[in-house]
């Protein structure tokens, strides 16, 4: 992923943070499948941590996938930037979002860790919930599970962070007006980093 310095996450703090928050992933083979799924970050586990997930067994694709390298993209809050929103003019128009690219290889896991990997997930998305151990161990038989041993992370906010204070202050102005969630979320998101309210 190309990130101009200005634009990168420089701790691997933020990155597990970032992949917390923003934790469905596509993940991405050498033959160029991508699947779509929910992964669980042990951040303590490996050299740059490792992630846990699952394939439904109906997806072929975890057969093809056992201890290859893959590439596995979490993206965080985007939206559509106007140039009219900006003070300083000429502009162009441009697009604000953030991601983190991790590169790591893959292994399958037992039945005992994949029914270990389900439960902590839905412990985290739905922690009030009730399912009896009979089902959850129904369930698990339709599901592979598997890990990613991180061998690198990248992280990248584009957020406009060269630009002026009252630029950065028009495009959260008119981000916190938008009607769409995508904005709303951008806009929440660039509050919590400090922007839009300037660094020039």
């Amino acid at each position: 992923m190309h990130i101009p310095e200005k634009w990168k996450m420089n701790s691997e703090k933020e990155i597990f943070s970032f992949i917390k928050e923003n934790s469905f992933a596509s993940v991405i083979s050498d033959d160029l499948e991508a699947s779509h799924l929910p992964l669980l970050l042990d951040e303590n586990e490996g050299e740059k941590g490792t992630l846990y997930g699952h394939f439904s067994r109906a997806n072929h694709h975890w057969k093809r996938i056992d201890g290859a390298k893959v590439l596995v993209i979490f993206s965080g809050p985007h939206s559509y930037i106007s140039p009219t929103w900006y003070k300083t003019s000429p502009a162009v128009p441009t697009w604000n979002y953030s991601a983190v690219h991790v590169i790591g290889t893959v292994q399958l896991i037992d039945e005992g860790t994949t029914f270990k990997t389900l439960d902590e997930t839905v412990k985290i998305y739905d922690p009030t919930i009730v399912i009896s151990e009979s089902f959850k161990t129904k369930l698990s038989k339709g599901i592979v599970g598997f890990k990613i041993s991180i061998s690198s992370l990248q992280g990248k906010e584009k957020l406009g962070q060269h630009r002026s204070k009252e630029d950065q202050l028009g495009v959260t102005s008119a981000l916190s007006k938008a009607g769409d969630i995508e904005s709303q979320k951008l806009y929440k998101y660039m509050v919590s980093k400090g922007l839009g309210i300037g660094n020039q």
